[in-house]
């Protein structure tokens, strides 16, 4: 049946990035290890954390440009409370991801992006393929009470994991796709969810990371260094719907 490599290597397939609150240093893992293994994807799909990372590279970050921006990451970088619907205003997160940007919408990125995005006034998932890049990453990674909605085109968006958890709703049928699935680790869940599958895909999922948030960051460089190595493995692995692996 061949490696995972192989399936990859073989025609042009998409990176679909699950949500995962602060999972983003898992996914640049992720993504650090395909540029090692010399595979890049043809499109990007991403919700919350994964729009995070999805939206960067698509926007020209290199791999150890957002490696580098991670591993310094404090608290205070991002950190503005302000009155309003969620916590932070939001400011200090959106100047960051512009720094690292070279391409300020989707339309000059290096592959086509797709972000997920909660419309707060039709309750549905809107994905965003056009437009401020940026903007549309922040909007995506507005979790609710953290950050406050990002207002697009007159509309208020908060967080695409809110109902597109595993950044799937931009998926053509058919399209082949390597899906990097971070597991919830929600404290009121005793059972996982099951991880989303569709033909052709592999779907990776690292277990065992460590929990991150605003106030837990310090743990942040070994998540990215066990998805890295974890999906550098999985790559040398035969082709299977769903590769787990305590790590």
């Amino acid at each position: 049946m061949g490696t995972i490599h192989e399936f990859l290597d073989e025609a042009p397939f998409t990176l679909t990035l699950s949500a995962g609150f602060f999972g983003f240093f898992a996914h640049a893992g992720a993504l650090a290890a395909l540029e090692e293994a010399g595979l890049r994807p043809a499109r990007v799909t991403g919700s919350s954390a994964g729009a995070l990372i999805a939206g960067l590279w698509a926007g020209g970050a290199e791999p150890r440009d957002i490696e580098e921006e991670l591993s310094g990451l404090r608290r205070e970088h991002f950190w503005d409370p302000a009155p309003g619907f969620g916590l932070l205003r939001g400011r200090r997160f959106r100047e960051r991801v512009e720094s690292l940007l070279t391409a300020r919408s989707f339309e000059g990125a290096r592959v086509p992006a797709a972000l997920s995005v909660w419309d707060v006034l039709t309750r549905r998932t809107v994905v965003l393929e056009r437009g401020d890049l940026a903007r549309a990453i922040c909007a995506s990674c507005a979790f609710p009470g953290l950050l406050q909605p990002v207002w697009i085109g007159g509309r208020p968006y908060l967080d695409g994991g809110i109902a597109d958890r595993p950044a799937q709703a931009a998926l053509a049928a058919g399209e082949r796709v390597l899906f990097h699935h971070l597991p919830a680790k929600s404290p009121w869940r005793r059972v996982a969810p099951p991880i989303p599958w569709r033909a052709p895909m592999v779907a990776v999922a690292p277990v065992g990371l460590p929990r991150l948030g605003p106030f837990r960051l310090a743990q942040g460089r070994e998540a990215f260094r066990l998805a890295h190595d974890h999906l550098l493995r999985a790559l040398e692995g035969p082709v299977v719907p769903i590769v787990t692996e305590a790590v």
